[in-house]
């Protein structure tokens, strides 16, 4: 038997996914501002919610898209700082 051609399973999982979604979705939240991942805490809530929820994939690419930018931005400013010779060329004599 599937999950959702049954009512009373379908309305178990739907809530027990969205449960264990917002519960890691709150996690990230509060590790943006705690140590912790938390932008990846959001993204794998958000990804949890997206599996049953149609309206959490929106957000789940946004949160995706700002993601990827924040990494490109943090590689460039890393290249940046490094210099073309590494950064133990700053240290040498």
């Amino acid at each position: 038997m599937r999950m959702h051609s049954h009512p009373a399973l379908h309305w178990t999982w739907q809530i027990l996914v969205g449960v264990v979604g917002t519960v890691v979705l709150i996690a990230g939240i509060i590790m943006c501002v705690t140590p912790g991942p938390g932008i990846g805490g959001i993204i794998m809530g958000l990804a949890i919610l997206a599996t049953e929820f149609p309206w959490a994939r929106r957000p789940l690419r946004l949160a995706r898209r700002w993601a990827v930018k924040a990494t490109d931005r943090a590689l460039r400013a890393k290249r940046r700082h490094m210099g073309p010779h590494g950064l133990l060329s700053r240290f040498r004599k």
